[in-house]
């Protein structure tokens, strides 16, 4: 039987994920050449070289990829292992790691989790915001417990559970020409400036595609990067806004917003919570999926 330690599996894993030992070193904290030793010696238990070196860094042999992945497993497992039995240890305290895009945030998300939280208080949750395939990468590198994200981004060897969906709609403000509409389909806004927020790169291409489709050109008047500046140069007539229905409607009376919903198909959105292995979640963990499950809506 080969004696690896839980240490030279997380370093290896450190110095595929960072392409360099020096980047490792600095992400672990451990200076390069005890990293170099580690997987020297890691090398000689196995017998085999695990990393293709070179003047640019390093990658993973055929062995070196079977064996990353399998330590991503293994360390998950330990990760697990000593969560589970803290919350024991600790009387049922937790912590959980929730990777998700902005829609998830500014659509659900705090309401569901501050009822999580007022019933689970020895249970800590951190949110960090991502790009929908940023957090399918975060969750299956180890760095979350749960992900939400577009269905669309739904690719890999994760688990993925259908969870909430959307609607697009046209924000504009009273005065602009399209409002009073009911509804509206997206080749009817060519006429106008747009407004791109940054954050929407999948719903900007989405556009953009239609517009082709139409032999027109989609005219951003300006791009912002959060909701807050994109409702107030709505609000003063600046240009016209492309945002999910559910996060607007509870700020349209505040700034005097017209919110149209989109006609075109691919105006519906689908999330989904991306997980390892549900089987292998925390107590916490598990709990919090659970709750977000019990209260999506009914269709």
């Amino acid at each position: 039987m080969w004696h690896i330690d839980p240490v030279s599996l997380r370093l290896f894993i450190a110095v595929c994920e960072e392409g360099t030992i020096a980047k490792a070193s600095e992400r672990e904290f451990i200076a390069p050449s005890a990293v170099s030793k580690r997987i020297a010696d890691l090398e000689a238990t196995v017998g085999t070289p695990m990393l293709l070196r070179s003047k640019r860094g390093v990658v993973p042999t055929p062995a070196g990829q079977a064996l990353l992945r399998h330590a991503r497993q293994l360390m998950r497992g330990l990760e697990k292992l000593q969560g589970e039995l803290s919350e024991y240890a600790e009387g049922g305290r937790g912590h959980v790691r929730i990777l998700a895009n902005i829609s998830a945030i500014m659509e659900f998300l705090p309401e569901e989790l501050s009822e999580f939280l007022a019933a689970n208080e020895h249970i800590q949750v951190d949110i960090e915001e991502r790009f929908s395939p940023d957090v399918v990468r975060g969750v299956l590198e180890g760095n979350a417990d749960l992900g939400i994200c577009r269905k669309s981004m739904a690719v890999g060897d994760l688990q993925f559970i259908p969870f909430r969906t959307d609607h697009l709609a046209v924000v504009v403000n009273a005065s602009h020409p399209l409002a009073g509409r009911s509804s509206i389909a997206f080749h009817e806004t060519l006429d106008y400036d747009h407004l791109g927020l940054s954050s929407f790169a999948t719903l900007n291409t989405y556009m953009q595609r239609t517009a082709a489709q139409e032999g027109r050109e989609l005219r951003f008047r300006t791009h912002v990067s959060t909701f807050d500046a994109a409702y107030r140069l709505v609000q003063f007539g600046l240009a016209l806004g492309v945002f999910p229905l559910e996060a607007v409607e509870r700020y349209a009376e505040l700034f005097n917003l017209q919110v149209i919903p989109l006609e075109d198909d691919w105006a519906h959105g689908e999330f989904v919570i991306c997980v390892r292995d549900v089987d292998a979640l925390s107590l916490s963990a598990r709990r919090l999926l659970n709750h977000l499950l019990a209260r999506v809506p009914a269709p």
